[in-house]
């Protein structure tokens, strides 16, 4: 039986994770209390139910009953149940804007500031995070690409998983430099396609853009260099304890020369044991173009 707790930060994306788990077929229960996760784990691993595949919720919502799981866990073992924990963070700033969205209040708020609230959340979860198999920062995801790291893992059965993910963000500086970026890159040095009058409308999704700029014995050079500084600094990153890395390439207007290299260094990339995307930010402002 494969025994999932899933679990981490209040509006980090715990129900759509489980959501997910029901979808691809396993029995889900969210807010199980910590005393009865054994007793529920003897139950779906006996001979009249078979349980295969099982997801438990454990969150903030079961107060006191935190301070048992170690408890809890050990009992698991005890059993020889092998679970795995799957731990959801997020950014306080993106925690704060959709419990504003959403018009809620922080489970550990009270009537106070939802800030307080987040911070009194991470020093209580912090000992489950430190036990967790599996961590996905959803601080840049959307709902698809958290269901496609759920299905790596859970799913297609990924012998590894880096427990980090990469966002490759393409700009325009004329538009502003990327707030949440980690790293930035000027690609200005680059032929520039805005000058073709048959590249002009285009972008670099396109071949004919692509492989102008792509041409250029530079753009390859900075690939290289690009690409080995990011694998050095992957592991480094995650031995700080740090689950995302934003890499902004950015060019004048953002429909050129940093989407095709944003696509090219995706190229390099995908392979790699981490969770990976690419975005355009910018390549759909019209105002590039205006003279």
């Amino acid at each position: 039986m494969r025994f999932v707790i899933v679990t981490g930060m209040s509006g980090a994306g715990k129900s759509s994770a489980l959501k997910m788990l029901e979808d691809a077929g396993y029995f889900c229960v969210d807010n199980l209390p910590v005393p009865l996760i054994s007793k529920f784990a003897e139950i779906a691993c006996s001979e009249s139910a078979a349980m295969q595949k099982v997801a438990l919720g454990i969150d903030i919502r079961s107060g006191e009953g935190l301070d048992k799981m170690d408890e809890a866990l050990a009992n698991l073992e005890t059993i020889n149940i092998n679970y795995e924990i799957l731990y959801l963070e997020c950014d306080d700033h993106v925690l704060v804007k959709r419990y504003k969205e959403t018009r809620r209040s922080h489970p550990l708020s009270g009537n106070g500031r939802i800030e307080d609230g987040i911070v009194k959340e991470r020093r209580k979860m912090e000992p489950l995070k430190k036990k967790a198999a599996y961590i996905i920062d959803t601080s840049q995801l959307l709902t698809r690409e958290l269901r496609a790291e759920i299905f790596k893992i859970f799913v297609e059965n990924r012998t590894s998983y880096g427990n980090f993910f990469v966002t490759i963000l393409s700009f325009g500086f004329k538009y502003g430099i990327p707030s949440d970026a980690d790293l930035v890159f000027d690609v200005r040095f680059l032929p520039n396609p805005y000058y073709i009058d048959t590249m002009r409308p285009k972008t670099g999704n396109d071949r004919e853009v692509y492989e102008y700029v792509m041409q250029s014995p530079l753009a390859h050079e900075f690939l290289d260099k690009l690409e080995d500084m990011i694998r050095f600094l992957i592991p480094n990153y995650i031995s700080e304890g740090k689950n995302q890395l934003v890499i902004a390439i950015g060019c004048t207007g953002g429909k050129h020369r940093s989407v095709t290299l944003a696509n090219a260094l995706y190229d390099r990339l995908k392979t790699l044991e981490y969770g990976i995307k690419v975005e355009h930010r910018d390549i759909e402002k019209d105002s590039y173009y205006r003279k």
